[in-house]
């Protein structure tokens, strides 16, 4: 069953977020007095009264000429005109310290025109014996405004009252059918049926999660756009452009996934900004909620530094991994291609499980080969290897006779089970575990994959004593 959208809307820094955080009870909008900091969208589950609704967090609307003063005024407000037009009902929040501008009254006219309801929120009304810093909002002729304040939440609870009242209900049957059927579309309409599906939970629980991870710039929001199909993130050519963990899910060819945009990761001794390390502290969070993470390279700059710490952090929090070489397209020299590839192999040697595709983001180059490859890995991270078919494999190596010995002891690995997926986790019993090193297992782990199919995926290996 689907749920109606709430979008909250209006000039930047007039605490969006921080309302958006209160009435969806977690810290999931970044929050900070810079202005500006929310860009992209995002969409946030919320109940009041025993009544779900789905929230959008927008970025601030500027109605100045393009470029007037922020190089994204132009594409934040239109992620914001974006979701003015799926939501069912709109809160427009404006600032009573700052009082009345002009931006108010242009968003004003651009919500009486989308001909949905509207509730005025005058935030930052702390004190309730300034009551009269709310009258001139009158004046945007959008009805009564409503006293609030995010950071204490006082007035909430009665708007919201008012708020869930007005929500559409959402129909007993077929909505989740029709939910599911215009995730896979590609215009706004479609993107609000989708959230809306996730935010009851069903689609959530059955979503494969990807995390689209990498260095600033290396294309992450371009590829995050083509995969669902329509400009869900903004892209520019400035690093850093995306600042928090875009959410959407979409269906494709009857699976559901959850792809997350993912700010740019790098040193945090580079971070210059408090606002950017929040965008890098959610990408990390997002690396560990995913099942799948695509690594983006900017086959441009070649493989660096940056790039194999990102994918140590794959591997380190257990994620399936899929290594994209994007931009491919920009290399037109054969021995530069090859050059490339032949850096990835010898510098990414440890996450070596992971296939490496040649893509264009931008042009849509070999996109349509990552979704295999992202059914593959995600079924290898969750597969189930039977007991006697392990130690088969376990025999062959006793036949083969390597082991590790030191002093008088030597190795002999008794028997080995799987213990675990997500990632496939397995226990050796030896008689003599602390003598294993890593070229050991290093072995056995490529013994494994040369057995099973492990593609794309980590494993882990555990040793215990058995006389």
């Amino acid at each position: 069953m689907t749920v109606p959208i709430v979008a909250v809307v209006g000039r930047p820094n007039v605490g969006k977020s921080t309302f958006v955080n209160r009435i969806a009870l977690t810290r999931d909008a970044i929050v900070h007095e810079q202005s500006g900091v929310t860009r992209d969208r995002s969409y946030h589950r919320a109940d009041w009264n025993g009544v779900d609704f789905l929230l959008i967090d927008t970025g601030g609307i500027e109605m100045g000429s393009e470029g007037a003063r922020d190089a994204f005024q132009m594409p934040i407000r239109a992620q914001a005109i974006l979701a003015i037009e799926e939501a069912d009902l709109i809160l427009f929040m404006v600032d009573a310290h700052t009082g009345l501008t002009a931006d108010d009254g242009e968003v004003a006219r651009l919500l009486k025109r989308s001909g949905k309801p509207v509730f005025l929120l005058v935030n930052k009304m702390d004190n309730p014996a300034r009551e009269d810093e709310r009258w001139e909002f009158y004046r945007l002729g959008l009805g009564e405004p409503w006293p609030i304040s995010s950071v204490h939440g006082l007035g909430t609870g009665d708007v919201l009252d008012e708020v869930v009242a007005a929500l559409p209900r959402p129909p007993a049957t077929g909505a989740a059918a029709t939910g599911g059927a215009a995730a896979t579309g590609g215009d706004g309409t479609a993107a609000a049926a989708a959230a809306a599906a996730a935010a009851t939970g069903d689609a959530a629980a059955d979503a494969i999660s990807i995390a689209i991870i990498g260095r600033p710039n290396a294309g992450k929001s371009s590829l995050a756009n083509q995969l669902i199909g329509r400009d869900r993130s903004i892209v520019s050519d400035i690093a850093g452009t995306t600042r928090d963990a875009i959410d959407t899910y979409i269906e494709h060819e009857g699976t559901r996934y959850r792809i997350i945009d993912t700010a740019g990761i790098r040193r945090k001794s580079q971070i210059s900004e408090s606002v950017e390390y929040y965008g890098f502290v959610r990408a990390l969070r997002a690396i560990e909620q995913a099942d799948v993470a695509l690594l983006m390279i900017d086959s441009v700059l070649g493989l660096t530094d940056s790039d194999q710490r990102i994918a140590n952090l794959s591997h380190e929090r257990g994620c399936a991994l899929i290594v994209l070489l994007n931009k491919w397209d920009l290399l037109e020299d054969p021995e530069q291609r090859e050059a490339l590839r032949e850096q990835v192999a010898d510098r990414l040697i440890y996450v070596d499980y992971a296939p490496v595709l040649a893509i264009s983001a931008k042009t849509g180059r070999n996109l349509q080969r990552i979704w295999s490859a992202i059914d593959k890995a995600y079924a290898n991270l969750n597969a189930r290897f039977s007991t006697p078919k392990l130690n088969a494999l376990l025999t062959e190596l006793r036949d083969f006779g390597h082991t590790v010995t030191r002093g008088n002891m030597r190795l002999r690995i008794h028997y080995v089970t799987q213990t675990g997926t997500r990632p496939p986790r397995f226990t050796f019993f030896a008689n003599h575990p602390q003598i294993v090193d890593e070229n050991f297992r290093r072995y056995l782990e490529n013994r494994l994959r040369a057995t099973f199919d492990l593609e794309g995926t980590p494993v882990r290996m555990k040793f215990k004593k058995k006389d």
